[in-house]
């Protein structure tokens, strides 16, 4: 694509205008873990449990997830971010095989199937894999019990958003209410609405429990967050240009209200709700998107993106309950799971009331430059 010099001028002072609002924002999703943990988060951490989460941490993963759950900017891969700066879990280490040689390198992750370990060796983060028989057994004890804990925290990262579905629930409390008069045939409009939601939700239900295992093993990573971040940008960029110089999406102020939904537009949405499955996506960016695309006005792809979160968040925090619950019994405290819980869904009510009354004035460009950002960041700090 050729940009015109008066293009490009737009472009530049668009990035400048938002500029101070970009970083800041960053700064303090990002930031504020470290210096948070820094300042009390030392009290609530246990010396010798490296993947634990203590109260400060959970105070943090809450305030993290609530602020960016609905907002389109991925709360799972700002939650795995706000993650590598709490824990240690990546931190460099002594692996030592039976013959003596000795591996220096963060732990990746661990294959229980392939009874394999990956680290990060080097400035360049170079991955070997090494074999757990291989491995002394003070290594393989190591191994076994960072993959443990790590996969405790990520299992707790979905189920933390139980407190944004308690949020959504108050919130949209009436509307709910009318899905649930709809469902006994007392509501036509809530009926309606409730079946367009869960036609939206059919395809996350039928990939999402096959695609749990890949996603843990390959994407719950920064770098894959940042190519999902940039991407996620580019999309967003396209649709509010094409809305702006094309009739063919709502605008600001006109098209279909959630009354004009049909099967094969929820299913649509729905199917960009599996994209989301990689982590810095955004479940919010690609429904929303997915209502502009039907012709839903800014407002109400919003509160259907809400709604739609409502099912897919609670069906996902019950599957990481039913299938991760012993790791996380065993890994962490009741106490911080629930103080993260309620401060994310606290948060979250703050986000939601606040992203509508923007989305109806501004739209999606200001999420844009974040993303574009954020994701230069990662790549600069995790990998330079």
């Amino acid at each position: 694509m050729i940009f015109s010099e008066s293009r490009l001028v737009d472009l530049s002072m668009r990035v400048g205008q938002h500029f101070s609002s970009i970083v800041g924002f960053v700064g303090i999703l990002l930031l504020t873990s470290q210096s948070f943990g820094a300042v009390i988060g030392e009290e609530a951490k246990k010396p010798d449990d490296n993947a634990s989460m203590g109260y400060a941490d959970a105070l943090v993963y809450g305030l993290v997830e609530g602020v960016t759950e609905f907002l389109p900017i991925s709360s799972t891969g700002h939650l795995i971010l706000t993650k590598e700066w709490l824990t240690e879990v990546g931190d460099i280490r002594s692996w030592t095989s039976r013959d003596g040689t000795v591996y220096r390198g963060g732990f990746v992750r661990m294959n229980p199937r392939q009874d394999t370990v990956l680290i990060a060796v080097g400035p360049g983060k170079e991955e070997v894999k090494l074999k757990l028989e291989d491995l002394s057994e003070e290594s393989k004890d190591m191994a076994v019990s960072l993959f443990d804990k790590n996969s405790a925290l990520d299992a707790y990262l979905i189920v933390i958003q139980a407190g944004a579905i308690l949020a959504v629930t108050l919130i949209y409390r009436k509307q709910i209410w009318s899905i649930l008069l709809g469902l006994f045939g007392l509501d036509p409009r809530g009926r309606r609405l409730g079946f367009n939601l869960l036609f939206a939700f059919l395809p996350a239900a039928m990939l999402g429990p096959f695609l749990d295992d890949v996603i843990e093993s390959y994407l719950l990573f920064p770098r894959p967050i940042a190519c999902a971040l940039f991407a996620g940008a580019l999309l967003m960029y396209w649709v509010e240009r094409k809305r702006k110089k094309e009739n063919s999406f709502a605008m600001p102020d006109s098209g279909k209200s959630l009354d004009d939904l049909t099967m094969r537009s929820s299913l649509l949405i729905g199917f960009l709700q599996c994209v989301a499955m990689w982590p810095g996506t955004s479940r919010s960016m690609m429904t929303i998107v997915g209502g502009y695309l039907v012709g839903l006005t800014r407002a109400k792809a919003a509160e259907f993106s809400f709604l739609l979160g409502l099912i897919t968040l609670t069906a996902a925090a019950g599957y990481k309950c039913l299938t991760k619950w012993d790791v996380m019994k065993t890994n962490l405290e009741l106490g911080p799971v629930l103080l993260g819980c309620l401060v994310a869904g606290a948060s979250a009510a703050v986000s939601v009331v606040w992203l509508i009354g923007y989305l109806s004035r501004r739209g999606l460009g200001i999420f844009v430059w974040y993303r574009i950002v954020l994701s230069v960041v990662i790549l600069i700090f995790w990998y330079w």
